[in-house]
């Protein structure tokens, strides 16, 4: 991304609306998309970053980093009550993010950090259209598919078509659910592939006026099973409003039946990971 999203002026509004409506039973976030990078760890310290978590809710993190020594800071700290869950980042430095799915170092880099253990899948990387049927792609995804690991892609609808035809035993958490991809696209792709989960990150376009837009509404409904949401604090702004991103998640959670806000808010990330692979 090369602009910063601003966020909506009503967030305040939400989390007020959120409060209200779980009251004391909010459900608690498993954020599925939270980046530790270089920047962060130095405005934000391990015990910092984690008390940002813990302030908004949230209790358990996908997390990645560039490089990958922030994700290791976040699982050495041993945190009682933030689980850390950390993927792969298969770059070494940012540049790496328009090439690394053609670079042969790339994949000494993944299985470097492979055998240091307790990593849990490869990601968030970025590819797409037919970059994504490359060797270099092709050998990732067939090592996460041999590991049990997931693949979290912020990819293009084409790149998504690459990975499944690869390995159909990849699993994948596609990033901002394609970003732009409208929901009756999105629809058609869950219903396609029952190993693809939708991450909601960046997702603005969901709601309107602070509500969850019908078609939207309609979606997380039938696929309630299928989505997770986080906070892709790509940049130190992120963690900054980190309680804004979290409070616009909880206003639309609230308009939802209370099942199906705390599969989305945890039950679905926590149930990916509740099982070493």
């Amino acid at each position: 991304m090369t602009r910063v999203r601003r966020y909506p002026r009503w967030c305040a509004v939400l989390a007020l609306a959120a409060a209200t409506a779980f009251g004391a039973e909010a459900p608690p976030i498993f954020d599925a998309h939270l980046h530790y990078n270089a920047a962060a760890a130095a405005a934000y310290p391990v015990p910092a970053a984690l008390e940002v978590l813990r302030r908004n809710g949230v209790r358990a993190i996908l997390a990645t980093s560039v490089p990958n020594d922030g994700t290791r800071a976040l699982l050495a700290a041993g945190s009682p009550d933030v689980r850390v869950i950390p993927f792969i980042r298969p770059y070494r430095t940012d540049a790496d993010r328009a090439t690394w799915f053609r670079d042969g170092e790339i994949l000494a880099l993944v299985e470097a950090e492979l055998a240091r253990g307790s990593y849990r899948g490869i990601g968030e990387f970025h590819v797409f259209g037919e970059d994504a049927a490359s060797e270099v792609m092709g050998r990732i995804i067939d090592l996460a598919v041999a590991r049990g690991l997931y693949l979290h892609a912020h990819c293009d609808e084409l790149a998504l078509e690459r990975i499944f035809n690869r390995n159909a035993g990849a699993r994948v958490i596609w990033a901002h659910t394609g970003f732009s991809t409208p929901p009756e696209r999105i629809e058609r792709w869950l219903d396609r592939f029952p190993a693809l989960w939708g991450e909601l990150s960046y997702r603005y376009d969901m709601t309107e006026d602070g509500h969850l837009k019908p078609e939207w509404r309609r979606l997380l409904l039938r696929h309630s099973d299928r989505f997770v949401i986080g906070s892709d604090t790509w940049i130190n702004e992120r963690w900054e409003r980190y309680g804004e991103i979290m409070a616009w998640y909880r206003g639309w959670l609230a308009e939802l039946p209370a099942d199906v806000a705390r599969a989305i808010a945890w039950t679905n990330a926590e149930g990916l990971f509740s099982r070493v692979p």
